[in-house]
């Protein structure tokens, strides 16, 4: 994983232009769900991953570092990350993160180490 993990990797062309918001998500082991909102700004960019049935219907804020793959034609984004290293991240709450930077550094700490 990149040394800044809230920056999309410049190869793979994401941003607000070229968004990922509804492409399916899937780990280095399997599906996950599907990209639920996408943030692409420099420095705090993220995206949100809403799981469905894979988890009772969770979402994880994943940092945009965390995406290692996006296939357009297919509508698939890909993570260097397993589905558990996904799973075991803290819990993400729509009303309290991403504005929480005790949070964002507990999630970052957690992504640097499942590298």
């Amino acid at each position: 994983m990149d040394a800044d993990v809230w920056d999309f990797r410049p190869e793979l062309h994401v941003g607000p232009e070229a968004g990922v918001t509804g492409f399916r998500v899937e780990a280095s082991d399997g599906r996950i769900g599907k990209v639920a909102e996408a943030v692409y700004e420099p420095g705090a960019a993220y995206i949100v991953v809403d799981t469905g049935p894979w988890i009772l219907g969770a979402s994880f804020l994943l940092p945009a570092g965390t995406v290692d793959r996006v296939d357009r034609r297919a509508g698939v984004v890909g993570l260097d990350l397993t589905r558990n290293d996904v799973s075991t991240s803290p819990p993400y709450d729509p009303r309290t993160t991403p504005g929480d930077l005790a949070y964002l550094h507990q999630l970052q700490d957690h992504y640097r180490r499942t590298s």
